[in-house]
């Protein structure tokens, strides 16, 4: 194929998502992570400490799950847990 045709599937071809991964790993995951210290800084506050304690639980599953997600080690960790089940 030859053409500005040939030259639009070449640059398509290209393409990744690399760079906007990059960008939400150094800008949402912290944003995201400051915010839920300034929720549990604010419930705590109130002297709500068994709801910072009920909440906190729920968070470390979540920044588990985020931080399995952002390593890209899921399927290794997937084997795992399986493996576990199994034997």
């Amino acid at each position: 194929m030859t053409g500005p045709g040939a030259n639009a599937l070449w640059y398509a071809q290209q393409l990744t998502t690399g760079g906007l991964q990059g960008w939400i790993q150094q800008n949402i995951v912290p944003l995201i992570l400051l915010g839920i210290a300034i929720i549990m800084l604010w419930i705590g506050g109130r002297g709500d400490n068994a709801g910072v304690a009920r909440r906190s639980i729920g968070l470390l599953i979540g920044l588990i799950a985020l931080g399995i997600a952002v390593s890209g080690n899921g399927p290794r960790v997937g084997e795992f847990l399986a493996n576990l089940i199994v034997g």
